[in-house]
């Protein structure tokens, strides 16, 4: 702080970061999306990072490789062109990313074809799951979409 009281600009990576944060690197796709690696009971994985899916989810054929319990739900996912589509979910879930980690999660699962159908024709690798807001929200998340960085609070 200066003698006025006005505090200087201080990077948001400093802020953050004094804050109790963490910095995760992200990754912008072909397609402009921001890819994370995460694992999701001790698998590793990568992950698009949406911010406008309100719940993270993993496709159907990931069930076994992450270890998931899956039950029926009555949720119907909806996104990416697709309406209607049948989901599980799972719960109690360990999920990790970078240094941050948070247990007991929920993950909605179904039939990520079409979103990696349409990664591929862009010539972007496929994807275990989707992190979403909900993730965003319990971690405090903080993007810095030029630097390209996602800060979650430990």
């Amino acid at each position: 702080m200066s003698d006025t009281g006005i505090t200087k600009d201080v990077p948001l990576k400093d802020f953050l970061l004094e804050k109790g944060y963490t910095k995760i690197k992200l990754h912008l796709t072909k397609t402009n999306h921001f890819e994370i690696k995460a694992s999701i009971n001790g698998v590793k994985g990568l992950f698009i990072l949406d911010t406008g899916a309100s719940s993270s989810c993993v496709g159907f054929e990931a069930i076994n490789t992450f270890k998931l319990k899956a039950k029926d739900s009555e949720i119907k996912a909806a996104g990416a062109g697709a309406i209607d589509m049948l989901t599980q979910i799972s719960k109690k879930n360990q999920l990790r990313i970078g240094k941050w980690k948070k247990d007991k999660v929920a993950l909605i699962l179904f039939n990520l074809t079409h979103v990696n159908t349409a990664l591929t024709n862009h010539n972007s690798k496929p994807v275990d799951g989707i992190i979403g807001a909900d993730i965003l929200k319990k971690g405090k998340g903080v993007i810095d979409y030029e630097k390209k960085y996602l800060y979650l609070k430990l």
